[in-house]
C-alpha cells in the first residue's frame, strides 16, 4: 500500500482535514467534505485491491457515508444554503464592525 492511490488518499486527506479544522467557512468545509468523499473512495479501491485491505475499504466505506452527509449538509440542503449565505453576510458584517472598531 505504497502506489500513488495510497499516496492521494493520504495527501487528499491531509488537505481536506486542514479546509474543515480551518473553519474557513461554510463552503470550504462543504468542499472539504467533497474531498473526503473522492478520498474515501481512493481508500476502498486500494483496500479492496489490496492483500488484507478489507479493513481500510470497509472503514472508508462508512466514512464515505458520513462524508456524503457532510457535503448534503453544507453544500446542497437548500435550507443549508440559505443558512450559509445568511451567514456569510452575517460574517461579514461583523468582520467590518471589528476592523471599524465599533465591536
Amino acid at each position: 500500500m505504497n502506489g500513488p492511490l495510497e499516496w492521494t488518499g493520504a495527501i487528499g486527506a491531509i488537505i481536506a482535514a486542514a479546509l474543515i479544522a480551518g473553519d474557513f467557512g461554510r463552503r470550504i468545509t462543504g468542499w472539504g467534505f467533497v474531498l473526503f468523499s473522492v478520498v474515501s473512495v481512493a481508500w476502498i479501491v486500494s483496500g479492496l485491491t489490496a492483500k488484507d485491505g478489507m479493513p481500510i475499504a470497509v472503514q472508508n466505506g462508512i466514512l464515505l457515508l458520513i462524508n456524503l452527509y457532510g457535503v448534503w449538509q453544507f453544500l446542497l440542503s437548500p435550507k443549508k444554503k440559505r443558512e450559509i449565505e445568511r451567514a456569510d453576510e452575517l460574517a461579514e458584517e461583523a468582520k467590518e464592525e471589528v476592523e471599524a472598531g465599533k465591536a
